[in-house]
């Protein structure tokens, strides 16, 4: 029976290094993806808008998707992509930008943190697997009454249900602590996004209503 706890418990030590692997490069994948989704500062967007706007006002747009062209920040590409539908007409650019943009990026985000949110609620109940399991293994002991009981193996067993409860909670919040970060620098790129689209439609309507068969 000692044999079956020890090889559970190296499972549940296995599994827990794993979860917290798996939470740590999900959580980088996220922050790099926000990092690659968003300007810098709101002064680097404007500088982006005003070389965008330049070609624009001339109805060159070629001139304009070459600008965006390559450029994996969200302002960039949603503004190429209005430009090279701009023929659908003003209403339904604008609409498509904003599906776009919540599609691709902010689901794609979330899609991305639903695993770390799963992280967080599982390092605990793996944890609380491992205290059982521990808890089990001291009362088998004690419950054997032609077994002599060892303390040291005892304490062992308490020892080891109380580490994966530590394991879990050290996963955990960490975890919780870095979604709560990022879920604030997603409401910041959201909102810069939105500010440089809105800035950019107003040009790119004016100059779809200047030149229209362009």
């Amino acid at each position: 029976m000692d044999q079956v706890f020890t090889i559970l418990g190296n499972v549940i030590y296995l599994v827990m290094f794993l979860i917290a692997l798996w939470g740590a490069f999900c959580v980088v994948m996220v922050w790099s993806r926000v990092r690659q989704k968003q300007f810098k500062s709101e002064a680097m967007q404007t500088l982006f808008l005003e070389a965008v706007e330049e070609p624009l006002s001339k109805g060159d747009y070629d001139a304009a998707v070459e600008v965006c062209d390559g450029d994996r920040r969200a302002t960039c590409q949603l503004a190429q992509l209005a430009i090279e539908n701009r023929k659908i007409g003003f209403g339904k650019v604008k609409q498509l930008v904003a599906d776009r943009f919540q599609r691709d990026v902010l689901q794609d985000l979330e899609y991305r943190l639903s695993w770390v949110y799963t992280v967080i609620k599982t390092a605990p109940m793996i944890g609380l697997l491992g205290t059982v399991l521990g808890m089990m293994a001291a009362f088998s002991k004690l419950a054997d009454p032609n077994a002599t009981v060892e303390v040291s193996k005892l304490a062992m067993d308490i020892q080891f249900a109380l580490i994966t409860t530590a394991l879990g909670l050290a996963i955990a919040i960490p975890l919780v602590l870095c979604t709560a970060y990022i879920n604030v620098v997603i409401r910041k790129m959201e909102d810069l996004v939105s500010y440089g689209l809105n800035q950019f439609l107003e040009v790119f309507k004016e100059c779809n209503i200047r030149f229209p068969n362009k």
